[in-house]
């Protein structure tokens, strides 16, 4: 499998755009960059076919100041399938420089975030850098806290252990 999953972008989750936002934030002055992860919106309850945008995805050692972010695409999961990439831009001007057009190649949907960050200082773009419709749904996402609420038997359990084994 790719880095970039196939298939149409209805929008994104209001909780994903909410930490790509405050992510931003916290990173001004220097940019922010991270890859979408997508899921089908249909599990969701969302009446569309394709996917929704759920997660942005921290790529680690990745290299940021006032001007650029560049991601070590040698550190992206292997597991991970991106549906486009999301950056902010410091001087808020959310028109894609020509560095960002070359990196749109690939996914399906682009976001840039500008200063000062607010629910309306962002733009979707497509893979030519056109802006594009990217409807914010407010729905329930997994509790990413949740995947390690887990206990040693739950552990045995998954292995098949039994819990009378040393």
């Amino acid at each position: 499998m790719g880095l970039f999953r196939s298939g149409d972008v209805v929008g994104i989750a209001d909780d994903a755009l909410t930490f790509a936002l405050e992510a931003s934030r916290e990173t001004h002055p220097d940019e922010y960059m991270g890859l979408l992860r997508g899921e089908p919106a249909e599990e969701f309850g969302i009446d569309h076919e394709g996917l929704l945008v759920t997660d942005v995805l921290i790529i680690p050692g990745t290299e940021s100041n006032p001007i650029s972010a560049t991601i070590k695409t040698n550190m992206v999961p292997n597991d991970f399938s991106s549906v486009g990439s999301i950056h902010s831009h410091p001087n808020g001007v959310l028109q894609p420089s020509q560095a960002d057009l070359a990196t749109f190649g690939k996914g399906q949907v682009h976001i840039i975030v500008g200063h000062p960050y607010g629910r309306d200082d962002w733009v979707a773009l497509d893979r030519e850098g056109k802006r594009r419709s990217l409807p914010v749904y407010d729905v329930e996402l997994d509790d990413p806290e949740e995947f390690f609420d887990f206990t040693q038997e739950d552990i045995d359990a998954e292995l098949g252990l039994d819990g009378d084994e040393p």
